[in-house]
């Protein structure tokens, strides 16, 4: 029998019960503050917001994607409380900021130098396909249903929408924010890390 490692990030309750939590094979046994500020060593230039006017229940999903495409920041613009269930817990792991209106969250982009880029299929959209995504950007995604309201779409710098063939009019929310978060990744991610 070996002995525990005993570096300040693995966690000895871990260590001694084990570990069941879905993290990669790197983070077996850290301490969730450990796993955190790595994470923080490394993060996207990229945030994510989500209007939750109707307590979606989509936004969890959507924090679990922004986890695995290693998103800087999530930003819940309404209704404070949100569904975790779909966040698979990985909002421990996950920076989120609650913004009460879209002029919180535009004040904050501002302060922090951040492209609003928003995404839904209206009439000023462009496709995502042939539109360059900024480096440093909120991605702002809609509720299920009605998608983004006019005060989202006129604060944005920039609209955007995945172009579909089919007769659905849109994409489940989740859906369409795992398929812009990996466009982003695709265009601005070291892959060789």
């Amino acid at each position: 029998m070996g002995t525990w490692p005993s570096e300040s990030h693995y966690d000895p309750d871990l260590l001694r019960e084990g570990d069941s939590r879905n993290v990669v094979d790197k983070y077996r046994y850290w301490s969730m503050e450990a796993i955190v500020a790595d994470l923080d060593t490394h993060r996207h230039s990229f945030h994510v917001a989500i209007e939750n006017w109707q307590h979606d229940l989509n936004i969890g999903s959507i924090v679990r994607t922004a986890n695995a495409f290693l998103a800087n920041t999530v930003h819940i613009v309404g209704r404070r409380r949100w569904n975790r269930r779909g966040a698979m817990v990985t909002d421990r792991y996950q920076h989120v900021l609650h913004h009460p209106t879209i002029e919180d969250l535009l004040a904050y982009a501002r302060e922090h130098q951040l492209t609003i880029v928003a995404v839904d299929n209206v009439e000023t959209s462009q496709p995502i396909e042939s539109t360059p995504l900024p480096d440093n950007c909120i991605i702002l995604f809609g509720q299920e249903g009605p998608g983004l309201s006019p005060e989202a779409i006129a604060a944005a710098d920039q609209v955007i929408e995945i172009t579909q063939f089919g007769s659905t009019r849109s994409l489940n929310a989740s859906a369409a924010a795992a398929i812009v978060m990996h466009a982003w990744i695709r265009e601005h991610a070291d892959l060789a890390r």
